[in-house]
């Protein structure tokens, strides 16, 4: 596995996820926060509220955990390659006494290869992850394939623009970075748009903050 995936089975970086380092996002990258960053999720799955929802490499859970608690959704699904994020997750779940588990599976498996029959999801969230998944293309397509029709798309990532999108060895250091670590450098909205269209998902739009960007895309209605 890539080493940009193989990071996150390590119990140290599970444990210090929601103990300083996604919140660390804000500081660097202009993430708006979970509770900001939830209120746009809602914003964009509004069409499919009351349906399922899967919550792609949730890590330990955060997303997660709000939508189970936020009562819009009949099913979570808390899906993650990484056991030890997983782990995370249900220690989380396990402190609340007022959560609803019943609402909420854990599901541990490579985001390429989701293990959902095709037209079954209604929404998929993937918070601050497609930069981190070996092929975001391969992905991407695997998402179309499980929602239905008028199904949402929602992810999270950053964007690296401005001067650096112009150096001439851009392309070849991000295919060398890709190579490595397994991670993606995005330099536009325009390309995050044009790996949706490509995996058969319309109506792309976007909201940006500094590095940060939240994307949304639907499954076309046949």
């Amino acid at each position: 596995m890539p080493a940009s995936t193989e990071l996150f089975r390590f119990p140290l970086v599970s444990f210090l996820y929601e103990r300083g380092w996604r919140q660390s996002f804000s500081i660097w990258g202009g993430f708006p926060g979970p509770e900001k960053e939830f209120e746009l999720i809602k914003d964009y799955l509004k069409p499919v509220l009351g349906g399922s929802i899967i919550d792609a490499s949730c890590g330990s859970g955060m997303f997660s955990r709000l939508f189970a608690k936020s009562g819009l959704f009949s099913l979570v699904v808390a899906l993650d390659f990484s056991e030890t994020m997983l782990q995370q997750c249900y220690d989380f779940i396990k402190q609340d006494k007022n959560f609803p588990q019943e609402n909420l599976i854990m599901v541990r498996a490579d985001i390429s290869r989701l293990p959902f029959p095709s037209s079954s999801v209604d929404a998929v969230h993937a918070g601050a992850a497609l930069h981190c998944w070996p092929s975001p293309s391969s992905a991407v397509a695997e998402i179309s394939r499980v929602l239905k029709p008028g199904g949402m798309f929602v992810a999270t990532t950053y964007i690296v623009d401005g001067p650096f999108s112009y150096l001439p060895l851009s392309r070849p250091l991000r295919q060398n970075i890709a190579q490595i670590s397994g991670s993606h450098v995005f330099l536009s909205e325009k390309e995050l748009e044009e790996l949706c269209t490509s995996c058969g998902l319309v109506n792309f739009t976007s909201t940006r903050n500094r590095m940060f960007v939240m994307i949304s895309a639907m499954k076309p209605v046949v």
